[in-house]
């Protein structure tokens, strides 16, 4: 069997009393459900303003 390390960005928009990290952590849970990924974790966070 193989393994591969994806690396995936991903953009999101997030409501001013979102947090990142809260967001992130449920991206995993729902990957590692979702598609039996052996783990999944968040790496980095780069906020920015918004566009418009």
């Amino acid at each position: 069997m193989k393994r591969a390390d994806l690396h995936i960005k991903v953009t999101i928009d997030l409501d001013e009393d979102e947090q990142p990290e809260r967001v992130a952590r449920e991206i995993c849970r729902q990957l590692e459900k979702m598609y039996v990924v052996r783990s999944a974790e968040l790496s980095s966070v780069v906020e920015r303003e918004a566009a418009g």
